[in-house]
């Protein structure tokens, strides 16, 4: 039994860390054309780091390579932002440019796309999993 659950608290870790990770895009797409921050400037795009964690470090084989997922931060993207001549916008420099944010509409939907199929898998995963569970007992009566 210990394998199923094994196998639940993986899939959930996979279902956790998609979610923040859709959360993040969520983020990232609402402040596409965000010029002014709390912090000051433009807003940064933000991406989280997973990690793998090992599920039992001291079990057999199979369990020390048994691995769940963790975020173990929600890092901001270095790179510049976007200047963009735009003299009539209230955060135009005196050159009229203004600094946009480095998010790329575009590359957010693809990682959109992928954070949503990994989700789906991990759920497909629980439910199989579910599933077998199931049978398993259902042999047993």
């Amino acid at each position: 039994m210990g394998d199923v659950i094994d196998t639940f608290n993986v899939a959930a870790s996979g279902l956790s860390a998609e979610r923040l990770r859709l959360q993040t895009i969520a983020t990232n797409m609402a402040n596409a054309r965000t010029t002014r921050t709390e912090e000051g400037g433009a807003y940064q795009r933000r991406v989280p780091v997973f990690e793998a964690v090992s599920v039992d470090r001291f079990g057999d084989m199979l369990d020390r390579e048994t691995q769940r997922v963790v975020v173990s931060a929600i890092e901001t993207d270095g790179s510049a932002p976007q200047p963009v001549f735009d003299p009539s916008h209230p955060d135009a420099d005196a050159e009229g440019y203004v600094a946009y944010p480095n998010v790329n509409v575009l590359q957010e939907m693809v990682d959109l796309m992928t954070a949503s199929r990994s989700y789906e898998a991990n759920a497909s995963v629980v439910e199989a999993t579910r599933d077998m569970a199931m049978r398993a007992l259902d042999i047993g009566r």
